[in-house]
């Protein structure tokens, strides 16, 4: 057993941000004669930014090591014994072991643990289509699945991608396509552009992404992907349409990458997600931990249960998790479900609830759109900026903001992730005293002016 000297070892299975900061972490809290740390990564890389890597395809971000945050040269120097190319292939709860897979020769042996960390992260949602898998069809999960796409964009014959979905990695998939020089198609199942919007403010996604001459086919399901006499991808079909195809990504998004812990009885939500206490143990566990993409997060707005794959909680993550692991004691509360996003110059912002969030959890709300200007009108650049803010009925609770804007958008929304957290209401929010001077806002911020309209509307209803 690993009782040698005294010695607890710690397992990560999973090596990118939840399942390495929760190793250095735990590393930085106890020295490695009191605790061994292995961590096991299926995949060639560590610590790496999967939201950089549309950036990388595109250009913007040179070299796929700028998107490296620390080798596995730099978690070896700090006595982790990390483990690439080996997958975890089974969990022995009652044993306290894992069994793990040499992925280059097949080798499989049992390791046992006093500590074990669960972050498997996402997988990306692969359609049951008919021609999913052919060549030149890709999905941008990892770094290799972005060498993969760089590799095929650089061989590719034609010069026509399809996009297949429109939240945030369809969106920025297709501009980066467009950067490459490629005619740009996004095929989406919604009614507009990025669901984590209503709506209305999809429009003007929508609309920025026809000014970077990207065609948008919405309210549409793919049926098939067809495929040459080479058997490459050659179109993506519709119920109603075929769109030629040199290279087709798919941005549907992610699901949590579970079936280890579901085969080994750990609880899971109704997202398939881990279920976890607020340090991040799984529930009923004591000496398991999971964090990042493949747990499910409290949302505190909703008060229920949320499937939210972003860096900035697998990294919060990590942090809980191995100060938890290391001997310390850490929390992490929840989300209220902030996130960012640009295409071309236009930032996409929202935070909080959409108004199918708050109806699904009960919540009845007064919703309020307003124009505003991202400067005092006056002064040079100033350019328009529309804010949704939804605030509860009766009470005047904040909800739920949305932003589109061309500059100053993406980070204000940060002002209303604030509020909801201290569960402000509308009313309140009028009087927040935020800075002021004609190059950064006009007198009345944008949240500002949504926040009096909203607070009117709760008043007189």
């Amino acid at each position: 057993m690993s009782m040698h000297q005294g010695r607890e070892r710690l397992v990560v299975v999973g090596g990118d941000a939840a399942g390495m900061s929760a190793a250095s972490q735990a590393r930085r809290l106890k020295g490695p004669e009191e605790l061994e740390i292995v961590a096991f990564e299926r995949g060639h890389f560590t610590s790496f930014s999967a939201c950089g890597i549309p950036y990388w395809v595109g250009g913007a971000v040179p070299e796929r090591d700028d998107l490296i945050a620390r080798t596995p040269e730099e978690h070896r120097a700090r006595d982790i014994d990390l483990r690439l190319r080996t997958e975890v292939t089974e969990l022995d709860v009652a044993g306290q072991r894992v069994r793990a897979r040499d992925v280059e020769s097949g080798a499989e042996s049992w390791m046992s643990y006093d500590k074990l960390v669960i972050a498997t992260g996402a997988r990306p949602v692969r359609p049951e289509l008919p021609g999913a898998d052919a060549p030149g069809v890709h999905g941008v999960q990892t770094l290799d699945d972005g060498q993969a796409l760089i590799d095929t964009l650089s061989r590719a014959k034609g010069r026509r991608a399809v996009v297949v979905g429109a939240g945030y990695i369809g969106v920025e998939m297709a501009e980066a396509l467009i950067d490459r020089g490629f005619e740009v198609t996004v095929v989406n199942r919604g009614e507009q552009p990025m669901s984590t919007l209503d709506p209305d403010m999809g429009r003007l996604v929508h609309r920025a992404m026809e000014g970077l001459g990207i065609t948008m086919v919405n309210g549409t399901e793919v049926t098939k992907i067809l495929t040459g006499a080479d058997g490459r991808v050659r179109a993506v079909a519709t119920q109603h349409a075929e769109y030629p195809a040199d290279v087709v990504v798919l941005g549907i998004g992610v699901r949590p990458e579970t079936a280890l812990a579901r085969a080994a009885g750990l609880p899971l939500g109704a997202h398939g997600g881990l279920l976890t206490d607020l340090a991040m143990r799984v529930r009923g566990h004591q000496n398991i931990w999971a964090g990042g993409d493949c747990v499910e997060v409290l949302n505190l707005v909703s008060g229920q249960e949320q499937y939210v794959p972003l860096g900035t909680h697998a990294n919060k993550h990590g942090q809980v998790i191995g100060t938890n692991a290391g001997g310390g004691y850490a929390t992490f509360p929840g989300v209220v479900g902030t996130a960012v996003s640009k295409v071309c110059d236009l930032e996409i912002a929202r935070t909080g609830l959409r108004e199918k969030d708050a109806r699904r959890v009960g919540l009845e709300f007064e919703a309020v759109t307003i124009e505003s200007t991202s400067r005092a009108g006056y002064y040079p650049g100033a350019s328009p900026m529309t804010v949704k803010m939804l605030a509860e009925r009766r009470t005047g609770r904040l909800l739920g903001v949305q932003i589109v804007g061309r500059e100053g958008a993406a980070k204000r929304v940060d002002i209303a992730a604030v509020a909801l957290t201290a569960r402000l209401t509308v009313e309140q929010m009028t009087a927040l005293d935020l800075g002021y001077a004609p190059p950064f806002s006009p007198v009345w911020d944008p949240v500002l002016v949504a926040a009096r309209k909203a607070a009117r509307t709760v008043r007189g209803s």
